[in-house]
């Protein structure tokens, strides 16, 4: 192994070190994520669809959440935003931790205020935090172009 932190495969072709995090994933891992992303996507887009068109058991829902119908409006803007970045491979991660973070806001209102079981938000969160991680690299260099202030 080279000297380096970082775990690296040995390319048996070019008989040289690759780190592991250069290496491409295995053609069935890409197909296994994308297959998510594309249902994730599919879910989004008619979840945010029909809170936009307005079908009358969301709009009865979100009256009884308490919040108003712009709440309505702003969740399916933000859902429909979340599906189309998770087909951006640039923003993916960006589009997986905005649809996990309105899962979060789904279980505990599906816990604590409209009747109906939580499994379903549950089960969209941890396929997008599934997806988040798959891009844990992108993540991270997204963050590291965040300006801070260390003043």
């Amino acid at each position: 192994m080279q000297n380096s932190d970082r775990p690296t495969i040995k390319n048996e072709a070019e008989s040289t070190w690759i780190p592991r995090a250069e290496q491409p994933a295995p053609r069935w891992r890409q197909i296994g994520l994308w297959s998510v992303k594309l249902l994730l996507a599919a879910t989004f887009i008619a979840a945010g669809s029909a809170n936009l068109y307005g079908l009358p058991m969301l709009v009865q829902n979100f009256e009884q959440i308490g919040l108003g119908q712009w709440f309505r409006y702003f969740t399916g803007t933000l859902e429909l935003i979340g599906a189309a970045a998770l087909l951006v491979p640039a923003v993916a991660s960006l589009g997986a931790l905005l649809l996990a973070a309105i899962m979060v806001g789904a279980t505990l209102t599906h816990l604590f205020v409209l009747p109906g079981s939580p499994v379903p938000a549950i089960v969209l969160f941890a396929l997008s935090v599934m997806v988040a991680w798959a891009h844990r690299d992108q993540n991270a260099a997204l963050a590291s172009k965040i300006p801070v202030d260390r003043d």
